[in-house]
């Protein structure tokens, strides 16, 4: 897959699948992203290592969220407020975060995605999907 296929069929979001906090963010996704928008990759998977790679990200030492959409690239917290702010409705007032400065947020951000094992827990597999959510992944 090349950048061009992950703009075309929508957005896609890179989680890291063992980790049992990112596996539940992308339950939160599923359930909330009624229009389908988001699609996900394993970092642990071909395309999503690919993506981290392309995006210059180290997919072995993932302290990193990636988030491609329209041609673009986020990570860490303005991925995190694009994604959010992209379900629309009343999760958009989650956006006004970014009136705080990035180094504060990234900050904090990086102190849970070093931590994220330890006080969350790993899984020994990537996460499953249902089948009938099984086509919004890349992997």
């Amino acid at each position: 897959m090349n950048g061009n296929d992950a703009r075309a069929e929508g957005a896609v979001i890179v989680f890291d699948g063992v980790c049992a906090l990112c596996s539940r963010w992308v339950r939160f996704l599923l359930r909330f992203d009624r229009r389908g928008r988001y699609r996900f990759a394993a970092m642990q998977g071909a395309h999503g290592r690919a993506l981290l790679l392309q995006h210059g990200l180290d997919p072995d030492d993932p302290l990193s969220f990636l988030l491609l959409d329209r041609g673009r690239a986020w990570t860490d917290t303005d991925a995190i407020l694009q994604v959010v702010g992209g379900l629309g409705g009343p999760w958009r007032i989650v956006t006004v975060l970014r009136v705080l400065p990035r180094a504060w947020r990234d900050g904090a951000y990086r102190v849970l995605a070093r931590n994220r094992y330890r006080w969350f827990g790993r899984h020994h597999r990537c996460y499953l999907p249902a089948p009938e959510q099984a086509a919004r992944f890349l992997d």
